[in-house]
């Protein structure tokens, strides 16, 4: 009978925990909603990037954007949240029909594989101006 109420309170702790991180919205799939919150990424990521072309992947996971400067930002999913860095040029970018694969000099961001449809031609095309 013990280990029954033991059993019973495990459980009831368990879906009391899941319960609470529900009404918290904790977790989840997070996913860029549109370009104003993309946007809104760019800006929080560096004060003052104020984007004018952006292009968001297919499946909302990341995006480029690009600001009247001709910096070029690259945001991405980390966890429940969006990780950005500025691109400095070319050499690690890969394009594979509608898929463009974009890297840092950064080791620790990794890469990233965006579906831009058919921007990502035009998209790969501009990169080679960006750094020189």
């Amino acid at each position: 009978m013990a280990e029954l109420l033991q059993f019973g309170g495990s459980l009831l702790a368990i879906l009391a925990l899941a319960w609470a991180a529900h009404r918290m919205n904790l977790g989840g799939d997070t996913r860029i909603r549109d370009e104003a919150h993309a946007r809104a990424l760019a800006d929080d990521a560096i004060c003052g990037f104020v984007a004018e072309d952006v292009v968001i992947d297919r499946g909302r996971i990341g995006a480029l954007l690009r600001d009247k400067d001709g910096r070029v930002m690259l945001l991405r999913r980390h966890g429940s949240h969006f990780a950005a860095r500025l691109l400095d040029g070319h050499t690690n970018t890969r394009l594979d029909r509608n898929f463009l694969t974009l890297a840092t000099r950064e080791k620790r961001f990794g890469s990233v594989t965006l579906d831009l449809g058919d921007a990502a031609q035009l998209w790969a095309a501009s990169l080679r101006r960006v750094g020189s």
